[in-house]
Order: structure tokens, then C-alpha cells, then sequence
């Protein structure tokens, strides 16, 4: 069976919120890298300079938390950002086990320059909206995520609670 004799999918992929979010973030991700790689930072260091430009001091597991990355992806990014000059670490003082970051003069200074840089880029995209519709927009796609984080939750501790009882369940033969 070829394709043009099949019926079309009841779902179509660009009629599936999920894409059409991946998607719009796609394009914000390529535009924002285009404009913040000449002045030397990467997608992957935007993100969590972004994190430590509202508040420093952070642990590394604090950062992947905030950022949404695995613990050794963000050690990457932390330590190609010390290569940089744009961030250091220092051992907490109540727990020398931690090391917490802290952004440095450079780094914090790439805020005035790269912020109104995404600024722009938000605002391009948002032109062709109302000031309503950017609000609605807001709005609803923080409710959406709201959700989605709740039942990430709730599944989580699902399966949490499936494995414990599968554990104790005495195995047969």
C-alpha cells in the first residue's frame, strides 16, 4: 500500500500541540544560538547563565534541577564556563562537600548584551499578536506546562509505588 492510498492519520503531526510547541521552540533555539554565538556562549551555556543571572550560588544538582539537564551535562557546561572566564566555583562554607556557582564579572556583565538580544527575538516572533493574544498565549501555555509537570509527577510516583509493590512481591519458582 502507497502512501497516497492510505487514509490520513486521524491525528496529523501538525495538528499535535506537542509538535507544534517542539517545533516553535526549534526555531527560537536556532535564531537565539545564530545571535548569542558571536559573542562567544552557546545554547547550552544561554540556559544556564539565565538560571545564574536571577540567582547565584546555586549547587550543581540546583542548576540541572533549574535547567532541566543531567548532572554530568551541566559539569560540562560548568566547567567549559569557567574555561571562559564566565563563572566560578567555590566550596560551600556550611557543607565543603558542595561547590556552588557564582558568575563572575564578565559573565554577569553578558546580561545587559544577551538579554536584550532574546528580548528581540521574543518580540519578532510575537509581532504578528496582540498584546492580548501574547498575554492569552503566556497564560495558557503556562497552564498547559503546569499540567503536564503534574502528571509527570503523578506518574512518577506511580511507578514509583508499582516498583515497591513488585519488590515485595515474593517471585515464584
Amino acid at each position: 500500500m502507497n502512501r497516497s492510498s492510505r487514509q490520513a492519520p486521524a491525528f496529523l503531526l501538525n495538528d499535535s500541540l506537542g509538535y507544534l510547541i517542539r517545533s516553535t521552540h526549534h526555531q527560537f533555539q536556532s535564531l537565539l544560538a545564530a545571535r548569542i554565538e558571536p559573542h562567544g556562549i552557546t545554547l547550552g551555556m544561554w540556559y544556564f547563565l539565565r538560571v545564574l543571572w536571577e540567582e547565584e550560588g546555586l549547587t550543581q544538582r540546583e542548576l540541572s534541577n533549574r535547567v532541566g539537564t543531567m548532572e554530568p551535562t551541566t559539569l560540562e557546561a560548568i566547567r567549559s564556563m569557567e574555561g571562559k572566564g564566565l563563572v566560578r566555583r567555590e566550596r560551600d562554607l556550611t557543607d565543603g562537600r558542595k561547590r556552588l556557582v557564582f558568575l563572575t564579572e564578565k559573565g554577569a556583565a553578558l546580561e545587559k548584551v544577551l538579554l536584550p538580544i532574546a528580548r528581540d527575538l521574543v518580540e519578532d516572533a510575537v509581532t504578528d499578536l496582540t498584546t492580548r493574544e501574547q498575554a492569552d498565549l503566556e497564560q495558557l501555555l503556562t497552564r498547559v506546562r503546569s499540567k503536564l509537570v503534574l502528571t509527570r509527577q503523578e506518574t512518577t510516583q506511580t511507578a514509583g509505588r508499582a516498583l515497591r509493590n513488585d519488590m515485595s512481591t515474593p517471585k515464584q519458582g
